[in-house]
């Protein structure tokens, strides 16, 4: 595999991370018990961090991008194994 695929593979896991990540770990002002602005929402962060969620989108999408990877070169999860709707039976030894 191309390192510009691993990279873009990369780039692709970094974002859904990111995006999975972003509510964990999140407190209201409510929660904080802080002053909220006037005309602030309900449910805005009062201690949102990006760049802990950063660290973290990092380390979990090298992680993926890692199982990824060594997935293409050894070919343990492959077409036939996830095919559930393929007419013959992956049980017989023919």
């Amino acid at each position: 595999m191309a390192w510009t695929s691993i990279l873009a593979i990369y780039a692709l896991f970094w974002v859904m991370s990111a995006f999975i990540l972003l509510p964990f770990g999140v407190k209201t002002h409510d929660e904080l018990g802080l002053e909220k602005v006037p005309g602030q929402a309900d449910s805005a962060p009062g201690n949102f961090r990006p760049g802990r969620v950063a660290v973290r989108a990092t380390i979990v999408a090298a992680l993926l991008t890692t199982v990824w990877v060594l997935n293409w070169e050894y070919r343990w999860v492959g077409i036939d194994v996830i095919d559930f709707f393929s007419q013959s039976d992956p049980t017989s030894q023919s």
